[in-house]
């Protein structure tokens, strides 16, 4: 191994939450109808390099519910983390910060949401699972079509 080959490193330095916000636009008349939600969940990413092994991966979730075409609540939340990556190829820290970090990150921002949903007296929203490897295979694909071919 020479001198300047790094071995790959990967860690998580921290977790927090960046952001928090909950709109509960029909309370209190939401509360006195029948509730058959139905929930839409946009997802976003971001990553900043903070210095050459340092990354702040931003995931932010917006969850809107409406009841009987009404909007219920909003909840947005962007969970943060401070992520180490040392030691890997370009494609591979681009992959690590656009679908493993979020991956990593999406329980927290769960949590928030449910959190944040039981706190106005909704019912708990438990989301599902997001596929971040296809999300992230999705954004290549269309970037490379957007953008022509890409290497």
């Amino acid at each position: 191994m020479s001198e300047n080959q790094t071995q790959p490193q990967f860690a998580l330095k921290r977790v927090y939450l960046k952001d928090a916000s909950l709109e509960t636009p029909a309370a209190p008349q939401v509360f006195t109808k029948a509730w058959q939600p139905e929930v839409n969940l946009d997802i976003n990413t971001r990553s900043t390099s903070l210095d050459e092994q340092h990354f702040e991966v931003v995931l932010s979730l917006t969850v809107t519910v409406k009841n009987e075409g009404e909007a219920a609540f909003l909840v947005e939340v962007q969970q943060a983390g401070i992520f180490l990556l040392a030691g890997l190829g370009e494609a591979e820290a681009k992959h690590t910060l656009g679908a493993f970090c979020p991956n990593l990150l999406f329980p927290y921002a769960r949590e928030a949401i449910d959190n944040l949903a039981s706190k106005a007296s909704f019912p708990a929203l438990m989301l599902a699972p997001v596929n971040f490897d296809a999300l992230y295979a999705q954004q290549l694909q269309q970037a490379q079509a957007n953008g022509g071919e890409t290497h």
